[in-house]
């Protein structure tokens, strides 16, 4: 069920951003497109993998490389400040929305820019996403107060405003331009 949801939601952004893009490909890579990366930590400092946006036609691409996590789905956002100051990084802010939209792909007012598939993590402790993100601006990530990327204990439900019922945060990153 996840995987046909999360389909949804890349077609219907993808159809709803690919009007303006006729000639190009929504998502197809820019030759000079600006890449950011955060290096993923969890709240004792240990390496948890790594996240990178990468300005593409349209939009950002998001990908996520995760390690030495807890198997099971995990919401994945993008946040609004660029500090991850443990335990709880709550520092990171709230959900990055330039757009004032609600939060998740099955919430009828969303969603947000911030949000992303859920990251599945096998038995292995590693876990892989990448989604394309129509409209949003390298420029708005890499901002005055920047962003961070985080991982949290949960699953995200995809509608719950404005956090999915995603849990605690586990892993957290601050986007630096590569």
């Amino acid at each position: 069920m996840r995987i046909a949801i999360t389909g949804l939601m890349m077609v219907t952004l993808g159809g709803a951003a690919f009007a303006g893009f006729a000639s190009k490909k929504l998502g197809a890579p820019l030759a000079n497109g600006r890449t950011a990366v955060a290096l993923l930590k969890t709240p004792d400092g240990r390496d948890a993998g790594r996240a990178m946006a990468r300005e593409v036609v349209g939009g950002l691409r998001v990908t996520v490389d995760a390690r030495g996590l807890t198997p099971g789905d995990h919401g994945v956002h993008v946040h609004t400040i660029g500090r991850c100051d443990a335990p709880d990084f709550m520092t990171a802010g709230g959900h990055w929305n330039p757009t004032g939209a609600k939060h998740g792909s099955m919430n009828a007012m969303g969603p947000h820019e911030g949000d992303l598939p859920n990251l599945t993590v096998g038995t292995d402790g590693r876990g892989t996403v990448g989604v394309t993100v129509p409209g949003a601006m390298f420029d708005a990530l890499i901002d005055a107060d920047g962003s961070a990327f985080v991982v949290h204990a949960s699953r995200d439900d995809l509608m719950t405003d404005p956090s999915g019922n995603s849990g605690a945060r586990i892993a957290c990153g601050v986007f630096a331009k590569s």
